[in-house]
């Protein structure tokens, strides 16, 4: 392991240059007439993205296929992960009219899958879990064709029972992000616990084994590749459907530091270990995000538990 790995305090040293990207980390600005047309439906519906909150470098190629990530619950982190761009403080009370702006901008976009996320609210008694439920029925009543995923934060101070209503509200997917391996919680996810995140995914899976579970690790962290296994063999065990993997990308000095760039033969040897270990579905890359190419992939995970179902 590197020092960094053994000492993570020291990833905020005042010298935390961002590292030069190599070639496979470099996307095209964002110019299309589909991302503008895009970028001004989510200003006329006044929504938040985290597309454009974590400075997703995926934001041009999704926008320009009219997909988005909306984040609900205002911009405004509760926690202080390292590894995140979105701003951390007191936020504001819930804005009750969100869940149907939302809704309209799927109409107004034409989604057939959207992607529902939020910011950590541990201010709230259920930390936003209602929210989640709305926004889903308010999709479900204007646009019944679309297929709903959900990344939900990991609800850490709420009685366990809040996810229940989420699972019952029938999204198609629940995600919620591991983002890196057990050691580095405390330098990078200092406000989560772990196993608090893994036993969210399991409690998902135990409420309705029929709802597809997603979730997402970064690299480049200063983890180790069998820490790395180590974390897919827990989500294995906690029934999750979908994995991906996906490369850290430090957004500024003041974040954590950047281990290393991952290079691309090494999320290939990571998405074939994965399906190994019996994922029905993985997507591992470079610029790999949770939901990057959701629509797609989504399709895919239907074909692959009806595939299964088939050799059963």
């Amino acid at each position: 392991m590197t020092d960094r790995t053994r000492h993570p305090e020291k990833a905020h040293r005042p010298d935390n240059e961002i590292a030069r990207k190599p070639p496979w980390i470099r996307v095209k600005a964002p110019v299309s007439a589909g991302y503008l047309r895009t970028r001004d439906t989510i200003a006329k519906h006044r929504l938040v993205t985290v597309c454009q909150e974590a400075a997703c470098p995926n934001v041009g190629e999704c926008w320009s296929r009219g997909h988005a990530t909306f984040m609900i619950l205002g911009d405004i982190c509760t926690r202080g992960c390292t590894f995140c761009n979105v701003a951390t403080g007191k936020p504001d009370a819930p804005d009750q009219f969100e869940p149907a702006r939302v809704a309209d901008a799927v109409v107004k976009l034409g989604l057939s899958h959207v992607v529902v996320t939020s910011v950590d609210r541990d201010d709230l008694i259920d930390g936003g879990a209602e929210f989640f439920v709305r926004t889903i029925r308010a999709i479900r009543r204007k646009s019944p064709s679309t297929t709903i995923e959900i990344l939900t934060p990991d609800f850490l101070r709420c009685d366990p029972a809040v996810v229940h209503g989420i699972v019952d509200a029938k999204p198609d997917v629940f995600n919620h992000n591991l983002e890196t391996v057990p050691a580095l919680y405390p330098s990078v996810r200092p406000g989560a616990r772990y196993f608090t995140s893994l036993r969210l995914l399991q409690l998902v899976k135990e409420r309705d084994p029929n709802l597809f579970t997603k979730s997402g690790l970064m690299v480049g962290l200063g983890e180790s590749r069998q820490e790395v296994l180590q974390v897919m063999d827990d989500l294995r065990v906690a029934g999750v459907d979908f994995l991906t993997i996906g490369q850290y990308l430090q957004p500024s000095s003041k974040h954590h530091r950047l281990a290393r760039f991952v290079h691309p033969d090494e999320f290939v040897a990571y998405e074939q270990t994965a399906r190994g270990k019996g994922f029905l579905m993985v997507s591992a890359s470079p610029l790999t995000r949770s939901s990057y190419h959701a629509d797609e992939d989504f399709r895919q995970l239907r074909k692959a538990r009806e595939k299964m179902s088939a050799t059963i």
